[in-house]
């Protein structure tokens, strides 16, 4: 793990390893390369089997003589590799603390919270968490950074790194019409469920979260079950 200290500025990095870089770089074109080349070499066998699905691209690629069609699926193969480790490298997470703020950069686009608006930092699951005053969640996000690294940078700086999330028994399941919740917050609810049993809707499942922080209300996911409980300053709700 790249977890590195600078002494001029007091700054905390915690980012991917140097070796995970490099096999993101090689390893996925060498599999998108092998895979191809594969597909090419079976392409023949695989339109005697009726079943098989994409008929249509096996006989393209099938019907491209040698050494075109090797080629070509190497060249490709390795151009896919390389896309994919573009896109795993851009969305990791890169963390930096230092004693006046932490700063998240991923996908290109940084998020800096200061010291005084940090109350707690925990792992929730695979979830990396920080709350602020109100108990609201500043951060909750996926993360791939090892455990140990995180606490360390953060303990070091004097950030109240946390075992557990100090409000885990505060949250309740949502059921469809809760009555301790408004009109305007089910209906948030209702449609994330709706957005949580479809496989291309990460983008409605964090709006919606964000619309319901804004309410007062802080959510958690386990197996597309939501959870709830209100921040300690709520919103007033609408």
């Amino acid at each position: 793990m790249n977890s590195a200290q600078s002494p001029a500025q007091g700054t905390t990095t915690v980012a991917q390893p140097a070796w995970v870089n490099a096999l993101l770089w090689v390893g996925f074109p060498v599999l998108g390369a092998a895979t191809l080349w594969l597909l090419k070499v079976l392409a023949g066998w695989l339109l005697t089997l009726p079943w098989v699905p994409f008929q249509g691209p096996l006989k393209l690629i099938d019907s491209v003589p040698d050494p075109y069609a090797t080629v070509g699926a190497l060249v490709i193969g390795v151009i896919g590799g390389l896309v994919v480790a573009f896109i795993a490298q851009h969305e990791s997470l890169v963390v930096a603390v230092s004693d006046a703020q932490v700063t998240l950069t991923s996908e290109g686009a940084s998020q800096r919270f200061g010291r005084e608006a940090v109350q707690a930092v925990f792992l929730d699951g695979k979830q990396f968490v920080m709350l602020g005053r109100d108990t609201a969640e500043l951060v909750r996000r996926a993360f791939d950074l090892p455990a140990r690294q995180l606490a360390e940078a953060f303990r070091s700086h004097g950030y109240p790194w946390l075992d557990e999330d100090p409000h885990k028994d505060e949250f309740q399941r949502w059921v469809p019409d809760t009555p301790d919740l408004s009109a305007s917050a089910n209906a948030f609810f209702r449609a994330r469920e709706r957005a949580l049993g479809k496989s291309d809707s990460a983008e409605d499942v964090a709006e919606l979260r964000k619309e319901l922080a804004k309410l007062g209300i802080v959510v958690r996911d386990e197996k597309k079950r939501q959870y709830w409980r209100r921040t300690s300053e709520q919103a007033p709700e609408r």
